[in-house]
């Protein structure tokens, strides 16, 4: 009969046995399961998300000896800088101003004005910081008015991590959307928005019309119809000329 001893070592070796052949069967399911992951996100706005970020926004007003203040141009330019700096800004106004001997007597007046016209646009005067720098000799010197704002931004595009034809490759295997498709429509769109909290969340919705409203619901009090009433003899769409009459 066999000892003690070497029924023990048996009862261990197949068990032994038994833990390698379930190890091996995690493995290969594990490695099948891997394998079943794609390699990066199939949506292109995964791949390819919209940001919000803070970018700045510059307004440039060159100076001319002698000139004594801004140029109708110029004032158009920080009026219109003004107003959307009260619907987009996250900061205040910056306002770089070159320094010089040759610019100072220039650049005075002109700074004067850049101010008096935010002034009178609704920037308060405490949201106005001036700063000063050096302008190089070899360019036209200008004061320099930005402010921060949100900026939606995408890519960047251009990125061409795995090949488009036949290759070794397991996205090309799996008939995967290639990594660069949908970037640029991604960034265009970044570029196009006019608010870009609009992509993180809607407006507000404005109040109804209460006169309009009030008018459509006494008509359909009295039982009359509701809609709205026209004299067609006025708009005749079908003619376009008098030609050949």
């Amino acid at each position: 009969m066999p000892s003690l001893h070497t029924a023990t070592i048996e009862h261990r070796s197949r068990l032994a046995r038994r833990l390698l052949v379930i190890a091996s069967l995690v493995a290969l399911l594990g490695g099948c399961y891997q394998r079943q992951l794609p390699i990066y996100p199939t949506d292109y706005r995964v791949r390819h998300p919209i940001t919000l970020k803070e970018g700045r926004h510059t307004v440039e007003v060159f100076l001319g000896p002698k000139r004594g203040g801004l140029t109708p141009t110029q004032r158009a330019d920080v009026l219109s800088f003004a107003q959307n700096w009260r619907r987009n800004a996250t900061s205040g106004v910056i306002i770089n101003v070159p320094r010089g001997k040759r610019i100072n007597r220039a650049a005075a007046p002109s700074l004067r004005e850049v101010k008096s016209i935010l002034a009178a646009s609704g920037v308060p005067q405490r949201a106005m910081y001036v700063r000063r720098y050096h302008s190089s000799s070899t360019s036209l010197p200008s004061i320099k008015i930005s402010y921060s704002k949100v900026v939606a931004h995408a890519g960047p595009c251009g990125l061409w991590p795995h090949d488009l034809g036949p290759a070794a490759d397991i996205a090309y295997n799996e008939n995967m959307p290639y990594w660069n498709l949908g970037c640029a429509t991604q960034r265009n769109l970044a570029a196009m928005v006019d608010n870009p909290a609009d992509l993180v969340q809607p407006r507000g919705e404005t109040p109804a019309y209460e006169a309009r409203r009030s008018v459509v619901i006494g008509k359909w009090v009295r039982g009359a119809d509701p809609s709205g009433k026209y004299d067609a003899s006025q708009y005749n769409g079908s003619k376009t000329s008098d030609i050949a009459k």
